[in-house]
């Protein structure tokens, strides 16, 4: 397996799995600025979409040895690439890059993979929570204070929400204890640990702890002492599951493919289409500060929208090479806006 691509400044932007529930969102907001390729292991699937926006679909299927040929101006992956395959081919071409699916184990490796290639173009890791939007929000808030000690996440997943399969991918870590950082050392915790009560857009929801990149990358990149993320639901009734799941140990015995189908069984039923909502709260010695993200369109347009961000990010023309994570790269003030023009309100207290 040899996948050859070539960077060409004025070629498309490559999109690998342009056409599931991510990618399709993020073709409908990439295609007005550049001209795109759609990869993934049916491209007949994105014969609409390849009418509605006018842009190439080319098989990729990154478990077929065959190898990938294309020129591209730069690379984003919104699909799982566990061998570092797309990665690999875009960094040894020089082809700037961006990643918004990978865990923090996935990170780490990506991180490393990277480095060691030397990298000649921008790569950027914004796999934090909705591709980084939360990283770039956190970033905001933390400028504002004159630097951040803590940063707290709150997530409320909309059951409701249109989702791929993969956007409950996470719920195949929940038997998987974790490393975050609590005032300045490491600490090793347990997934749907440590729960209470938050408000998240006027919602009372519970949350509980979630392995997110963004708790490894906030003490390198912000400096901060400690950094959580926490998760609940809009159903009670996932809330409750998830909980009693943990209790009798199911994520534990039973994280083999035979139990996936139940795993996942207990979150992915998805639905017409719901609302993404994320509150993020930053401590200083300047001072405190909270932001609730709001995206009406949903979790996969925000995280689209992240995607966007990150090619606009690399494809600055002054965007340095090298690994880089977005709240450190993104220029934030415009991010901020870009999200705004999109829909998206970042409500600040």
């Amino acid at each position: 397996m040899d996948d050859n691509l070539e960077h060409h400044p004025d070629g498309p932007v490559l999109i690998v799995g342009g056409y599931g529930i991510v990618g399709t969102a993020l073709t409908r907001l990439a295609a007005p600025s550049w001209p795109l390729v759609l990869t993934g292991r049916n491209p007949g699937r994105a014969a609409a979409l390849a009418n509605e926006h006018n842009v190439d679909v080319r098989k990729w299927d990154l478990d077929d040895p065959t190898p990938f040929l294309s020129p591209a101006r730069a690379v984003i992956s919104t699909v799982n690439d566990p061998n570092d395959r797309v990665l690999r081919a875009a960094v040894s071409a020089g082809i700037p890059y961006v990643d918004i699916t990978r865990w923090t184990s996935r990170l780490t490796k990506a991180v490393t993979q990277a480095t060691l290639l030397n990298p000649t173009a921008p790569v950027l890791l914004s796999s934090g929570w909705m591709g980084g939007v939360v990283n770039i929000v956190a970033a905001s808030l933390a400028e504002e204070i004159g630097g951040a000690q803590q940063i707290d996440v709150a997530i409320r997943y909309d059951n409701n929400d249109s989702a791929g399969a993969d956007s409950v991918d996470f719920i195949d870590r929940l038997g998987q204890d974790f490393e975050i950082t609590k005032h300045g050392k490491p600490q090793v915790v347990s997934p749907l640990s440590d729960t209470h009560w938050v408000d998240i857009a006027g919602h009372r929801t519970k949350v509980a702890r979630l392995d997110t990149p963004e708790q490894l990358t906030f003490p390198m990149t912000l400096g901060v002492k400690t950094a959580a993320t926490r998760i609940g639901f809009s159903s009670n009734a996932s809330t409750t599951a998830l909980l009693a799941a943990k209790s009798v140990g199911l994520f534990r015995w039973g994280r083999g493919s035979r139990w996936t189908p139940l795993r996942r069984s207990l979150l992915y039923s998805p639905g017409n289409g719901g609302s993404a909502h994320v509150r993020v709260d930053v401590q200083g010695k300047g001072g405190k500060r909270a932001a609730v993200i709001s995206d009406p369109a949903g979790q996969a347009h925000l995280t689209a929208l992240g995607g966007l961000l990150g090619i606009q990010n690399v494809l600055r023309p002054n965007a340095q090479p090298g690994v880089g994570f977005p709240e450190i790269t993104a220029r934030l003030a415009e991010a901020c806006a870009e999200l705004t023009r999109h829909g998206v309100t970042i409500l600040k207290s």
